[in-house]
């Protein structure tokens, strides 16, 4: 098919921390994760659990030629942990959170109030004229995820949430994340179903978190997504940081998630949005105007 200039997007997607926080070299991880984002051919990168604003100054500082930088600010940091670096320019920036989700059985107030504060980040580009969805629900614990499960009320309260950011976007869109869903699951099915989205692996991507960081005797499952509305297409989809690597404290994984990178186009045949955008998103600005 016969390209021109703005049709062709790449989009990274990983959940950088991972890890917990103390005794685990962030700082050091967080060097080999910008360093090895700038090096590579993504536009865009969609980063999950940057959780303070210390984090997004690591990431920045080694990510120069990322000149776009949207999230939605919070006492603490990127609002729901989510922070979209581009280098392609961007005309907006909208945040929806997932709210704290109803009541469910065996589910404690504390945890209701984490998953509260979950949400979709929508990044809209100027060109080509794409919206870029980063989405973080709630954590599965149990890893059970059937209707039985005890956290299966939160997801599919996140999931109607982002059921609604997807169908509300007027233009071409990339939604992905660390969804904390097994891609074997009715809720992963339903939430396919319900945007009419597609996977840019195709379901051929492997287990996207490390069996390292399991339990013994656990199955690492894909939950990790790149995926898009229709008039997009995936040309090559990869996974990344698969392999441990030189860090202060010894040869290490940067995260107990691998990251994903889809190179997508638009097919020439769909027309692009032309809204106006209220506002710029651009490097350490910490405001937040509107996508659609």
């Amino acid at each position: 098919m016969g390209r021109v200039f703005g049709e062709q997007v790449t989009v990274a997607s990983f959940n950088t921390r991972g890890v917990p926080v103390v005794g685990s070299g962030l700082a050091g991880r967080y060097a080999v994760i910008g360093a090895a984002l700038e090096a590579g051919d993504a536009d865009v990168a969609c980063l999950q659990e940057v959780l303070s604003y210390w984090h997004l100054r690591l990431l920045v500082r080694r990510m120069p030629s990322f000149r776009y930088v949207s999230f939605r600010p919070s006492l603490a940091g990127p609002a729901g942990g989510l922070v979209t670096l581009s280098r392609l320019p961007v005309a907006g920036t909208a945040y929806r959170g997932f709210g704290i989700p109803p009541r469910a059985p065996r589910i404690s107030r504390l945890a209701r109030y984490r998953a509260g504060i979950k949400g979709a980040l929508v990044t809209r580009l100027a060109q080509p004229v794409v919206c870029v969805v980063s989405t973080h629900p709630v954590a599965n614990r149990d890893g059970d995820w059937s209707a039985a499960g005890r956290f299966y009320p939160l997801h599919c309260a996140h999931l109607d949430v982002l059921i609604q950011v997807v169908r509300g976007v007027p233009v071409p869109t990339v939604v992905c994340g660390d969804f904390n869903i097994d891609r074997d699951s009715s809720l992963f099915g339903d939430f396919l179903a319900g945007t009419g989205l597609s996977d840019a692996f195709e379901g051929g991507c492997p287990a996207t978190f490390r069996a390292e960081y399991l339990p013994a005797g656990e199955t690492p499952h894909c939950i990790d997504f790149i995926l898009t509305t229709g008039g997009i297409k995936t040309e090559t989809a990869a996974v990344l940081f698969t392999d441990k690597v030189p860090l202060p404290g010894g040869p290490g994984y940067v995260s107990d998630h691998l990251g994903l990178r889809a190179r997508l186009f638009l097919t020439p045949s769909l027309p692009g949005g032309t809204a106006r955008p209220r506002r710029l998103i651009r490097r350490n600005t910490s405001s937040a105007g509107t996508c659609t």
